[in-house]
């Protein structure tokens, strides 16, 4: 079967979920998938990964989330894949939903497609999402969907598969270096035009320490929304 399927992994502080994470992606799709786990300079050596058939690419330092994304869109650009897949590796996004979701591509000719934690009513609360997270993501969700003509119920869910399609199009270089960079990819697909959309995933919490400084965050994400705004 043709490997048509790219699929990296950011990792960083993730020791305890990583192996887990990547378990749970189904044979098929790893029949048809090349793995690659970015270790954004924090991983000890990974013997837990070594019957996995994955490769690791180790950063020395930590460069952040944004840099880690870009080095794993190009990587599946260079290696020919027709879908790029951004899986997280400390165990909040569903691996076995991969199938589905490039299934859904598949049908649909999608640029991106996102999975989104509030697309069921009361999922995010039940699944340990902390408070803060759901009121904030629920007013920027809400006012980035004045700003874009696409509506999506959960614009800050990082579970992502794209097209490469889409992705050529991209100059990767003057993406953000930090976690909105998934923001900017779903803006500069909705200005161009390009069809995306989401999948319901469910919510996990299990009191995990979060890497991002959610007030920063949120005025970038408000900063980015006015500009689109003013275009």
């Amino acid at each position: 079967m043709e490997r048509d399927v790219f699929i990296f992994v950011p990792a960083y502080n993730v020791q305890s979920t990583i192996a887990d994470v990547l378990s749970k992606i189904s044979p098929a799709m790893r029949a048809r998938s090349k793995v690659l786990v970015i270790d954004d300079g924090s991983l000890p050596a990974i013997e837990v990964l070594a019957a996995t058939n994955v490769v690791v690419h180790r950063f020395s330092q930590n460069q952040g989330y944004g840099a880690v994304v870009k080095f794993g869109i190009a990587a599946g650009l260079a290696a020919g894949a027709k879908y790029i897949a951004c899986l997280h590796g400390d165990g909040q996004y569903p691996a076995e939903k991969l199938d589905e979701f490039i299934a859904e591509l598949d049908r649909c000719g999608l640029a991106l497609l996102q999975g989104s934690r509030h697309a069921v009513a009361g999922a995010a609360r039940s699944g340990g999402m902390p408070l803060y997270k759901r009121i904030g993501g629920a007013v920027l969700t809400a006012i980035e969907n004045i700003a874009f003509r696409q509506k999506l119920t959960d614009r800050h869910s990082g579970f992502i598969v794209y097209s490469a399609e889409f992705l050529k199009t991209v100059n990767l270089d003057k993406l953000s270096p930090s976690f909105d960079i998934d923001l900017e990819l779903i803006s500069i697909a909705d200005s161009r035009g390009f069809a995306i959309g989401e999948l319901p995933i469910p919510t996990r919490y299990a009191g995990e320490k979060s890497n991002l400084n959610v007030v920063s965050y949120g005025f970038r994400v408000l900063r980015q929304t006015f500009r689109r705004l003013v275009r």
